[in-house]
């Protein structure tokens, strides 16, 4: 059968790094007698009379291709510039450096691959406009340089997370996408049907309760780096589908676990970046150093300059509501005073935490899943990692009373029946499961995307994302 316009493949014997590695000595006008064989897109195409050149891209970098008439005669050279910026060619010749210093490849024959039949962005600006950016990927990706290095940290990141827990014993799992109840978090689920069984099932949105269910059954260090759905807005940090770590250890508590995730952020940002410190908002972030741990109450005043704890203590709820308001916090009437005094943090004090730093200690009212705190009445040992005002992973000392659990899950229930709309759904099942004991553990969720683009100093989660959830045309 013919090839055609479409060739099925290309020997290639080597790759432009890997030319760029070996010849990096060459002089000007130098020969090395090295033949090899080079494909990937042509970036630029440019003809002087008896000469022609083009820019050849493939997955690690470039090299000039050189076309003489003297080695092609008129049908090759004819051939050679003929073909198309954003044309996909295998390239066979001599490595060389022209007498200008550029290393380049001087064609003896060349083929294309696969023709580009549209116009490529233009060579100096790349894709510029931001929705095209992240609608039309690809082009991003062949373009614009930072978009490639983005998809390479990412792969680094999770090569990093599996060593890293590999080397501290932890089982890799896998828990199911498509759940009967959407629980495991306070977030409101994407629902579809299930033609088969005629049931609603819930895309997950976290995989908390099925990895406890397997520390019940004797698994006692288990993670996943898992893909996880949240009907919520789409915004700079904020995407509907996301990846994020989750783990848990049995027998330890939240203190020993935010040690763990110290230890983990940092064996992230050195393979990602080579190095302790990173850039982000113009911001340096130094993770060598301990991370700093305070409460919300001393986050708040730090933020705000008032000092909340003594209010809580009190229970006096409409002098929290009366906080909120002289903060500029928007709270709506009837909220628990566990949720106004979180909304006073996330509004007040987040943001202006630069970290790394643990804030220990949440409300129950939006911790439904984490125990009792031992000092702070109807708080929980629920702590949020924030580095540069994001949180990038809660930590927990894991609630593991069936009894306790229940209460909690009849007042996620109540909230929603009040018109809650991100509230936990209970999860029958579960508390069966917990009825022959779970051991004391320390948890953790990691959101992946968000480190990222803290740590690539980026502006947006979409970055860090192939394929980030956009608006229809």
């Amino acid at each position: 059968m013919s090839q055609g316009a479409f060739p099925y493949s290309f020997l290639r014997t080597t790759t432009t790094a890997a030319v760029h590695q070996r010849h990096e000595g060459l002089e000007p006008g130098g020969e090395t007698g090295t033949q090899e064989s080079l494909a990937g897109r042509l970036m630029t195409t440019r003809s002087h009379g008896k000469v022609a050149f083009a820019d050849l891209q493939d997955g690690s970098g470039r090299i000039q291709l050189f076309a003489q008439h003297g080695v092609l005669g008129d049908a090759g050279l004819d051939a050679f510039t003929q073909l198309n910026v954003g044309d996909i060619v295998g390239a066979e010749g001599e490595i060389v450096r022209t007498r200008r210093g550029e290393l380049s490849l001087k064609v003896v024959n060349v083929v294309r691959l696969a023709p580009c039949t549209r116009s490529m962005p233009e060579k100096w600006h790349g894709v510029t406009d931001v929705e095209t950016r992240y609608r039309q990927r690809y082009l991003d990706l062949i373009v614009n340089p930072e978009a490639t290095a983005a998809i390479t940290a990412r792969a680094a990141a999770n090569a990093a997370i599996r060593s890293f827990m590999a080397d501290r014993g932890f089982l890799e799992v896998e828990t199911p996408l498509l759940q009967p109840i959407a629980s495991g978090a306070v977030a409101k689920p994407f629902v579809t049907h299930h033609n088969a069984l005629d049931i609603d099932l819930y895309l997950r949105i976290a995989p908390e309760l099925f990895l406890k269910r397997l520390l019940i059954g004797g698994l006692e260090r288990v993670y996943e780096l898992n893909r996880s759905f949240r009907n919520e807005g789409v915004s700079t940090r904020h995407n509907p589908e996301f990846t994020m770590l989750e783990a848990y250890e049995a027998y330890v508590d939240y203190s020993h676990t935010m040690t763990f995730v110290e230890d983990l952020v940092r064996a992230i940002v050195r393979e990602v970046t080579g190095s302790l410190r990173f850039t982000t908002a113009d911001v340096e972030i130094d993770v060598e150093p301990p991370f700093e741990r305070i409460s919300m109450f001393e986050a708040i005043e730090r933020a705000a300059g008032v000092d909340l704890l003594d209010v809580w203590t009190s229970g006096d709820g409409p002098a929290l509501e009366r906080a909120a308001r002289d903060l500029d916090v928007s709270v709506a009437p009837g909220w628990p005073p566990g949720k106004v005094v979180a909304s006073i943090y996330e509004d007040a004090a987040e943001k202006k935490l630069t970290g790394p730093v643990f804030v220990t200690g949440f409300p129950k009212d939006i911790s439904p899943l984490a125990k009792d705190h031992r000092s702070i009445p109807g708080f929980t040992e629920h702590a949020d990692l924030v580095i540069g005002g994001l949180e990038i992973a809660p930590v927990y000392s894991e609630l593991n009373d069936p009894e306790e659990q229940r209460r909690r899950f009849e007042q996620q229930a109540a909230a929603r029946t009040a018109g809650a709309d991100e509230t936990l759904l209970p999860d029958a099942d579960f508390l069966e499961a917990l009825t022959y004991g779970m051991p004391p553990a320390g948890g953790f969720g990691l959101g992946v995307d968000r480190l990222l683009t803290l740590v690539l100093g980026v502006s947006s989660i979409r970055e860090v994302i192939a394929f980030p959830t956009l608006k229809p045309q």
